[in-house]
């Protein structure tokens, strides 16, 4: 899949990065680059230590991208950093530098959750799921010195959850506005919608690390003599601090029964009113992301319209929901 934004580096190029960050005498002995990502560039490279490694390459500054991925890979390197700090399962990185947006880290040997659900039983499906919802809330342990994005011109931040999550939806609609996309409604009015829920977004007081990008095809898992387990998460660009009822919006695009999986997992009770609320907020923030994406990204026109359809499909949705 060609994705616009996303750096394009030969083999002597990753060879030559590998050699420069990792030491003069590392050897690559096998290379494959992973097309299948959206953003940053992605390749893997066996050493002739042993080492399988990935090596991950953020787009050159002054792509265009999306408002809140700017400095994207500064959030991921501290989302790996502290997540694993709680025993997180995570690739072990080897080498970072945020400001070159550059990551080496191990290369998992487990299988993509998507493709180890089709070899599963539904009682292991539940397990692991329930599993996964206990991992979000380890992660959601971590707390911030503020609310919002890792960035350095630090727009986002605030000492307030509500101050913070309107000036992240600021930043969506800026985008939305200027690469002309068409959603179901206004995006004024969504924006308006969204910020009369302000006094609820404000009852959130403790801000918390988030992955905010938990769906299946960032989760590998491996088969044990108890069934499946999460083997580790990756991609944890999306990260930011901040309400933890937000780590279940990618945490539940499943079936009904997973879902409760999860919940049962990640807070071991239904979700209040109020909650159900915030996070349809923060589903309608996700819909307005991936909506914008098909404007900047280069996407086919299949990926695009595939993507598109979902999004403005779930809004349809959610956006009643805000307003009963």
């Amino acid at each position: 899949m060609e994705v616009a934004v996303r750096p394009k580096l030969s083999r002597a190029d990753v060879e030559a990065l590998i050699r420069d960050r990792l030491g003069a005498d590392a050897e690559v002995t096998a290379h494959e680059e992973f097309t299948d990502g959206y953003f940053n560039a992605a390749h893997g490279v066996d050493l002739a230590d042993g080492r399988r490694l990935v090596v991950k390459v953020a787009p050159e500054r002054g792509v265009k991208v999306l408002r809140y991925e700017e400095d994207l890979m500064t959030a991921e390197i501290e989302f790996f950093e502290r997540a694993a700090s709680v025993d997180v399962p995570l690739p072990r990185l080897w080498h970072t530098d945020a400001a070159a947006g550059v990551m080496i880290m191990d290369r998992l040997d487990g299988v993509r959750l998507p493709e180890a659900k089709k070899r599963m039983s539904e009682a292991e499906k539940l397990a692991l799921r329930r599993e996964l919802g206990a991992l979000g809330a380890r992660v959601n342990t971590i707390e911030g010195e503020y609310f919002g994005y890792t960035r350095g011109h630090g727009r986002t931040r605030s000492d307030s959850w509500g101050e913070s999550f309107l000036s992240i939806i600021d930043d969506i609609v800026a985008d939305i506005e200027e690469f002309g996309t068409v959603l179901p409604r206004p995006v004024a009015e969504i924006r308006e919608l969204i910020a009369s829920h302000r006094p609820l977004l404000d009852t959130v007081e403790r801000p918390v690390l988030l992955h905010f990008d938990l769906w299946d095809g960032n989760v590998f898992v491996e088969p044990g003599e108890d069934g499946w387990r999460v083997q580790g998460f990756i991609d944890g660009e999306r990260a930011l601090y901040g309400d933890p009822l937000a780590e279940l919006v990618s945490l539940s695009f499943n079936e009904p029964a997973e879902n409760e999986a999860v919940l049962d997992g990640y807070l071991g009770r239904e979700l209040t009113d109020d909650e159900r609320r915030r996070l349809t907020l923060y589903q309608v923030y996700l819909w307005l992301i991936l909506a914008a994406e098909c404007d900047v990204r280069g996407f086919d026109a299949a990926q695009s319209a595939e993507q598109y359809g979902w999004a403005t499909a779930n809004l349809v949705r959610d956006l009643p929901l805000l307003e009963s």
